[in-house]
Parts: C-alpha cells; structure tokens; sequence
C-alpha cells in the first residue's frame, strides 16, 4: 500500500513539473519569449541617415528565433560607423546599406560576436 501512495506522490509532481515546463516554453516556441538574453528589453537602435550610400549588401544569418534576437542583430550592425541595417527575422536577413567602405568580415565579426552564423554576404 506504501509503494502505491509513493508512486502516485511521484507522478503527480512529475505532471506538475511537466505542467509548468511546457506552460513556460510556450511563448518561446512561439519567437515571443527571451531566448537570447532575457525579454525584449533591448530598445533598438535607430538606424543611422546616410548621406551617400556607397554599397547595399544583404546578410544571412541562421540563429535568430525571436524579436529580441532580430533587435540585437539589428543593434549590433547599426553600432558600426557608416551602417544602416534593417534585420527581417522573417527572411533571417539583414539589408545593411553602407555610407563607407566596411568589409564583409567586419558585418560578419558584429553578428557573430552575438552567437549567430553568418551564411552569406551578398551584394545588392
């Protein structure tokens, strides 16, 4: 009778504990939650007025889940001089136009420093 009670107790903490895993998991299966650092907290950046755009380039990026990953991106790329980025989570691309001469590695370090992978860098 023990043994019973005892393994009733343990299944009905492990569906608790699966209740509240799943229940917790739902916004980030659905790109709201905060898989990359916590919320949405990050403001982003405006992207900068260029006077002349020498060069538009679109970068492909494989990681981002959710609009704070977008955001980061998005920040990331608009903190380079010169840069004007505007990140579609949707097509996992950013459109950077560029007011200077910046090369592709220096777009690659900014997304990468951020944990995500650059597929391409292509020219527009």
């Amino acid at each position: 009778m023990s043994g019973t009670i005892s393994t009733i107790i343990i299944v009905v903490i492990l569906v608790v504990i699966l209740f509240f895993a799943v229940k917790n998991s739902i916004p980030h299966f659905k790109g709201e939650g905060g898989c990359c650092g916590g919320g949405c907290s990050e403001k982003p950046i405006k992207p900068k007025k260029l006077t002349e755009v020498k060069a538009t380039k679109v970068v492909t990026i494989e990681g981002m889940r959710c609009s704070n990953c977008h955001t980061r991106v998005q920040n990331a790329l608009n903190s380079i001089d010169g840069v004007n980025a505007k990140v579609n989570g949707d097509k996992k691309q950013a459109v950077v136009k560029l007011g200077r001469d910046i090369s592709d590695d220096e777009l690659r370090t900014a997304v990468t420093s951020l944990g995500y992978k650059v597929t391409s860098i292509t020219d527009c």
